[in-house]
This record gives C-alpha cells, sequence and structure tokens, in this order.
C-alpha cells in the first residue's frame, strides 16, 4: 500500500500504517503524532518513531482527534476522550443492527 492509495480512501481494514502515511492522511505533522503518542493517547506497535505502527481503527481514532482538536479547539486529553466515546457508540450501533433492533 503507497500513500496514494491512503489519499484516496482505499485503507482496508487490517491495514498497518506507518506514522508518515498517518500524517499524509490527517495533515498534521509528525510532532503532532510523537506528541500524542508519548502523552499516552496512541498505543502504537514498535519502539522507535521509524518502527511505529498504526491500524485502520489508529487512523480513525487520530482523524477524530485531530477534527476535535481543530474544530472545537480541544485539549488532547479532551479529544482522546471524544474519541473514545465514539469509537464506543459505534460498537454500540454495530450491536443494535447486528441484533436486528437498529
Amino acid at each position: 500500500m503507497d500513500d496514494q492509495d491512503i489519499i484516496s480512501g482505499s485503507i482496508m481494514e487490517g491495514a498497518v500504517l506507518t506514522v508518515e502515511q498517518v500524517c499524509t492522511v490527517i495533515a498534521v505533522e509528525q510532532e503532532w503524532v510523537v506528541r500524542h503518542v508519548e502523552e499516552g493517547l496512541f498505543s502504537v506497535a514498535g519502539t522507535a518513531v521509524t518502527e511505529w505502527r498504526f491500524s485502520s481503527a489508529d487512523l480513525r481514532r487520530a482523524q477524530r482527534m485531530r477534527a476535535l482538536e481543530r474544530d472545537f479547539e480541544a485539549a488532547p486529553e479532551l479529544a482522546a476522550l471524544m474519541a473514545d466515546l465514539l469509537e464506543e457508540m459505534d460498537e454500540l450501533r454495530a450491536r443494535l443492527r447486528r441484533a436486528g433492533l437498529g
């Protein structure tokens, strides 16, 4: 998967993304991602920044957090909390649909 695939919107479930790819998709500097990882707002695989890998779920979380920080001037910790709540709501809605109630 190359950066063009990501930009054109063809990220697949189970995809593994580098820091550079995440930065490209959500239009942030690498320092934004590093700061959020160091603050414990993202969990990553790998020890060095060049080894960090992010899942498609991590990318969705980063997109939500960035939008909340940008649109509402939310502090990173608040954006992470809201991202957690939005993820939980998505999961609950999916469970309702699977149960035929949504």
